[in-house]
């Protein structure tokens, strides 16, 4: 019986090929790789990655076939970016997963919030503006607060809130300098040509992690987001599950959450969702064609005849075309991801032993690097690290988090300004 081999499409800076390679092992798959790095070395990194444009998903993924010198089993995508690229892939190759159609809805929150509403699905009131437009003179038509947003960045990078018509023009403002930054325009994303702007929604909020097998949709887990994310910005911090919600609200998030990906179009692979309950019921941030992002997977473990496994494992096995359950270990869980408390040149952290050695903490990974430049929401885009906890309820598992957190002392020195 020949090895399988799966092609994981990621980012260069993804945190979780690592994750997937120790996956990959431990089920003995074969794992070539895709990346966005530099066409113009030769195997920079010494995995024999093939080198992809994310910006041209198409066109990508007929190179990509045309140069393969094995063709994969399944293919697997981390990051939204990548999510797409693996879509049109599939197509290519006549795989299961996603369709580039579904892809490019979720991908783009405007095209997505059309798509909800179309479905009869609760939206929030919304619009699209373009970067040139005069802030002052529609800020002061909406009734507020409102939320302004990029249409194509992800991880709450360039949300904020605006609670009357100053603050309005003050975050046009910073978006539109968000958005008109090096780092954004080499994405060479016509949607970083706009901004959306909608109507807060008060409430509780969750993300859902689960597949969709042709269709049919298997939930994970609901990790309850305990931090009020009210703004200005949106900082996302603690993650736990399983969720503490009442039975009625957790069915009611797992079956808004389906029809949502229904409408979107999507139908075989990962699927990642973020939502909002209050007393109207369920609104539907967003669902991504991909599994939750950074680190936080490892907040995952799930049982299978016996044994245990990762996310990572999971979706290598429903890749291939075997039936998961989807059954979480017995246990709570949690993850917070470590927020940047200012800009500056980060030199070190302190207390990590300390704040390891508590009652249910499993793991701290400081994943900023010694001497680079922290930038926090919204314009940063990452965070300064991971805390892992387990324990047998989750209200212990949040208080963990919390504690472990509370020891640990960052050293960030201001940035010099420089003279010209």
């Amino acid at each position: 019986m020949s090895t399988p081999t799966v092609l994981l499409i990621a980012t260069t800076t993804g945190y979780q090929i690592r994750s997937f390679g120790e996956a990959a092992a431990a089920l003995g798959v074969d794992l070539l790789f895709a990346t966005d790095r530099c066409d113009r070395l030769e195997d920079p990194w010494h995995d024999r990655a093939f080198a992809v444009h994310f910006h041209e998903p198409a066109s990508s993924a007929h190179a990509l076939v045309e140069v393969l010198d094995v063709r994969p089993s399944a293919i697997v995508a981390v990051g939204d970016r990548p999510a797409l690229l693996a879509a049109y892939l599939n197509a290519e190759l006549k795989l299961p997963g996603h369709t580039p159609e579904a892809a490019l809805r979720s991908r783009n929150k405007l095209v997505a919030r059309e798509t909800f509403r179309q479905a009869g699905l609760q939206v929030p009131a919304f619009e699209r503006l373009p970067l040139d437009a005069d802030p002052r003179q529609i800020g002061a038509n909406w009734k507020y607060p409102v939320v302004l947003k990029p249409l194509a960045l992800s991880g709450s990078r360039g949300v904020m809130r605006a609670d009357n018509p100053e603050a309005f023009e003050a975050a046009f403002a910073r978006l539109h300098r968000l958005l008109s930054q090096p780092d954004v325009r080499i994405e060479r994303d016509g949607a970083h040509d706009h901004v959306l702007v909608e109507s807060f929604i008060p409430g509780r909020e969750y993300a859902v992690e689960g597949v969709l097998t042709h269709g049919a949709f298997t939930p994970f887990a609901i990790f309850d987001k305990p931090d009020p994310l009210d703004g200005p910005f949106f900082e996302e911090t603690i993650y736990v599950t399983p969720s503490r919600a009442p039975a009625l609200v957790q069915s009611a998030v797992i079956s808004t959450v389906a029809a949502a990906a229904r409408a979107l179009g999507l139908s075989h692979g990962p699927v990642h969702a973020e939502c909002r309950v209050n007393e109207r019921g369920v609104t539907v941030l967003e669902v991504a064609g991909r599994p939750i992002g950074g680190l936080c997977s490892r907040a995952l473990r799930f049982i299978d005849r016996g044994q245990a496994m990762s996310l990572e494992e999971v979706l290598l096995r429903h890749a291939l075309g075997e039936t998961v359950s989807g059954a979480r270990e017995p246990c709570a869980s949690g993850v917070m991801m470590i927020p940047i408390p200012a800009r500056g040149i980060f030199r070190r952290v302190d207390g990590v032993d300390a704040a390891r050695g508590l009652p249910a903490i499993q793991d701290i990974v400081v994943t900023a690097k010694p001497d680079s430049v922290l930038v926090p929401l919204p314009e940063g885009r990452s965070y300064l690290g991971f805390i892992f906890a387990k324990d047998a309820e989750p209200a212990r598992v949040e208080g963990a988090l919390r504690e472990a957190h509370a020891r640990l002392r960052f050293t960030i020195d201001r940035e010099l300004s420089v003279l010209s």
